[in-house]
């Protein structure tokens, strides 16, 4: 008042005017020094709101109820530079939140203290520490009663866990950190209970390959062994089964999981060598899918188990990419099919397939026409695709009719990414329960409609996001606000007429997710492999020692785990094919060199080789004259015959032809499936006709018959020779000295220069045939000319 005074009179002269300004304020200094540090505690309570961190590991119960004591522990870090003195853990409790959004935002900020932090619960349940030495971590532990909480009516509130303290650098007592949740508060039974359907799922990444081993075993060839580490007691697929089996959900099972885990549990599976061979499989792996396979049978007994289409199929890029390539959308049939038939046969459970599930549920147009193709009518969706534009004040039920007999069942989007993100430290994991148990309670608190809702977490949750998934569930399932409900019966329920029901456009679809589709590419390749596929399995005897393996192959080519895959998905893709393309080589014509033809007709034989182990048939071998005019196959340009060949056998299928003037003349011989599609390459060597002429063959016989009169002549002659000598010796020749005619050791029946009979020589060499060329080919050209059969 007196400086006021001082300020405004006029009577005072202007030297004691600044005497008594100067004078008030050296009276007024400790006050100013104080006014100076309180302006200065906001700022600096915010700069050093990082100083120390607080990490909140447990909270226990997560719901609280009267008469429960609430322990809470964690850890607390100083970042900084200075040791911290004084310092002292405190629990807070701030106001209720009464919105979604409101959650959200304090999750947002669960490290920053925010305008108000809330009151300090009574000073008697604090924990002091005398120092905090800088980089080192300090644990706490504090158990509250929940009436020292003042809670009022049911609700969510903020809950809080800060660090206060002082340092050398600022010597008074501030706030240094905290840490934020919600603690869900249900003191009373809730008047009407949410129905919550949680979505379980058993995805995982592609691990077989199309190859399998030689013999009649058929034994699968894995990409690598990492399914058995996940499979292995603390892995990701075996806590999915320890978690999942005590829990309500509905299982959302990948048939692929599961007939790759059957393989490993026969025992009689494959891995790659680095030397390109392949070795088998551990027994010890062997014992652990079978232990993991009984673990899930007795899981889902009794449970919903829906089926996804054979390797998860991504029904967006197909939907996208895909259906501009000619039958991609046949594939997803026959995934759905061979999915019911799996899932029978591993789990002996009949699944239900009237479920279509895209990619973090986004979907437009395209995506729910595609999804539908292959019988399922009901499409999970989220909220954050099909988002609500009706203005509605609360989440509406998830069961949404779309049109044409099509349900959209929309999963509620806060509560589905709840637990994304990295969990693995404790305080993520109970930040993560906590939140998604608030946005539950709150949620319930919107409305007095009874509602059902589906949670859709992400495909293939961490290890560490399963074990939160648990702790969130177990928690909601005791609660008093929730009810379980499986998948079927939400999507039965009814729903809320002012609910949204129009599909957002192909514009809307999230272009986060559009970069990560499969190419077009990639469905132009399926297509060229599933036509080498069928062009190859016709001529087998037993279709499925190829037809199966191969198939799956090709849809596990379209997997959803595939996204963003590039070299990986490539290799995959591109080994396939080359499988295909080596077995389907196996059977083929055997290369040939110049075949030489002496005389105007002879046959030509062309060998076709097998190397598969089993039979191969409905082949047609047909073989073309480039010069008919010259040389016809079977009195024409071409000829066909019917092939069949053993298993590890060739075949030599024989030609008729005749020529009708010298030369050389191309020959291509190719190989036709019934349907008339070529198999494999085509065979083209030369034949060289060397014909015979008239004129010759009379040439050949007059000599023929000159030696032929010759010899007579000849004979003839030494018996009249015999007959004179005879008469001129007469009666009295001794016995042993007697020349009979046609004795042929008697000396004097050959002349000096005459051929002996006996041997052979010296008579005319006579033409003949080569021997017919009857045994099969070899596997390489033989050599300079074929011999063939005239």
């Amino acid at each position: 008042m007196a400086e006021a005074a001082d300020f405004q009179g006029t009577s005072a002269s202007p030297a004691r005017r600044w005497m008594r300004r100067a004078g008030a304020l050296l009276a007024g200094a400790p006050l100013l020094a104080g006014l100076l540090q309180l302006p200065a505690a906001a700022p600096a309570q915010a700069a050093s709101s990082d100083t120390v961190s607080v990490s909140l590991d447990t909270l226990s119960p997560s719901v609280p109820t009267d008469g429960d004591t609430l322990t809470v522990s964690g850890t607390v870090t100083n970042n900084g530079k200075r040791t911290v003195t004084g310092a002292h853990v405190n629990l807070r409790v701030g106001p209720q939140l009464t919105t979604r959004s409101a959650i959200d935002a304090v999750a947002r900020h669960s490290d920053e203290p925010q305008g108000g932090t809330g009151s300090e619960v009574d000073g008697k349940y604090e924990e002091k520490f005398a120092t905090l030495t800088p980089g080192v971590a300090e644990h706490f532990s504090i158990s509250v009663p929940v009436d020292k909480l003042d809670l009022g009516e049911d609700g969510v509130y903020e809950f809080g866990v800060s660090l206060s303290g002082q340092t050398s650098a600022q010597p008074w007592d501030r706030l240094l950190g905290i840490r934020q949740t919600f603690l869900p508060w249900q003191s009373s039974e809730a008047g009407t209970r949410t129905r919550t359907t949680f979505l379980w799922p058993l995805i995982s990444t592609v691990h077989m390959t199309a190859k399998t081993g030689a013999g009649d075993l058929q034994t699968p060839v894995f990409l690598d062994d990492d399914l058995a580490k996940e499979l292995a007691p603390g892995g990701r697929l075996a806590q999915m089964v320890d978690l999942g089996k005590d829990l309500d959900v509905t299982w959302v099972i990948d048939p692929d999981l599961l007939a790759s885990v059957d393989a490993m549990a026969t025992g009689n599976y494959r891995l790659p060598s680095a030397d390109g061979t392949t070795t088998p499989g551990s027994r010890e792996h062997q014992a652990v899918a079978k232990q993991w396979l009984a673990g899930l049978q007795k899981a889902v007994a009794g449970k919903e188990v829906v089926a996804l289409p054979f390797a998860d199929p991504d029904l967006a890029s197909l939907a996208h990419r895909g259906t501009s390539v000619t039958g991609s959308l046949s594939h997803l049939k026959d995934a759905t099919d061979v999915a019911v038939t799996t899932v029978k046969t591993v789990l002996h459970v009949t699944p239900t397939t009237d479920f279509a599930w895209p990619v973090n549920g986004a979907v437009d147009p395209s995506i729910m026409k595609v999804a539908t193709s292959a019988g399922a009518d009901r499409v999970i969706a989220r909220s954050d695709s099909l988002q609500e534009t009706s203005g509605l004040p609360y989440t509406p039920s998830a069961a949404r009719p779309v049109g044409g007999g099509t349900t959209a069942v929309v999963a509620d989007a806060r509560l589905s990414r709840a637990f994304e993100g990295d969990l693995t430290k404790a305080g993520s994991a109970t930040l993560a329960v906590q939140r998604f148990l608030a946005q539950s309670l709150e949620l319930n608190a919107q409305t007095d409609k009874e509602r059902s809702i589906v949670v859709a977490p992400q495909r293939v949750p961490t290890a560490s996001q399963a074990q939160a998934m648990a702790a969130a569930l177990t928690a909601l399932q005791g609660s008093g606000w929730s009810q379980s409900q499986d998948l079927s019966a939400a999507a039965k329920a009814k729903p809320d007429p002012g609910a949204t029901t129009r599909i957002p456009s192909t514009s809307a679809y999230p272009s986060s997710l559009r970069r990560q589709e499969l190419p077009r590419a990639v469905f132009a390749q399926i297509a060229r492999t599933q036509d080498k596929l069928d062009n190859f399995q016709v001529i087998l005897s037993d279709r499925s020692r190829v037809a199966t393996p191969f198939g799956l192959a090709i849809h596990r080519e379209m997997s959803t785990s595939w996204r963003a895959g590039g070299d990986e998905a490539a290799g995959y893709r591109d080994g396939v094919e080359a499988w295909l393309d080596e077995l389907a080589d196996q059977v083929r014509l055997i290369d040939k060199s110049e075949t030489k033809l002496s005389g105007r007709s002879a046959t030509i034989p062309v060998t076709v080789q097998n190397r598969l182990v089993q039979p191969v048939g409905h082949l047609v071998l047909r073989l073309t004259s480039t010069m008919p005019t010259r040389l016809k196959i079977g009195g024409k340009a071409y000829s066909e015959q019917q092939v069949d060949v053993s298993g590890g056998h060739s075949q030599s299928v024989k030609f008729t032809t005749s020529a009708n003037a010298n030369g050389r003349v191309a020959v291509v011989a190719q190989l036709f499936t019934e349907d008339g599609q070529e198999y494999g390459d085509a065979v083209t060597f030369d034949v060289k006709v060397t014909e015979v002429t008239p004129t010759v063959m009379l040439v050949i016989g007059g000599g023929v018959l000159l030696l032929v009169l010759a010899g007579f002549r000849m004979y003839t002659q030494r018996k009249r020779a015999a007959a004179r000598q005879a008469d001129e010796e007469g009666p009295g020749t001794a016995e042993g000295d007697s020349d009979e005619p046609g004795n042929p050791e008697a000396p004097g029946d050959r002349l000096p220069d005459e051929p002996d009979p006996a041997s052979g020589a010296g008579g005319p060499e006579q033409p003949s045939d080569p021997a017919p060329d009857t045994a099969p080919e070899s596997t390489g050209p033989s050599g300079t000319g074929e011999r063939v059969d005239r």
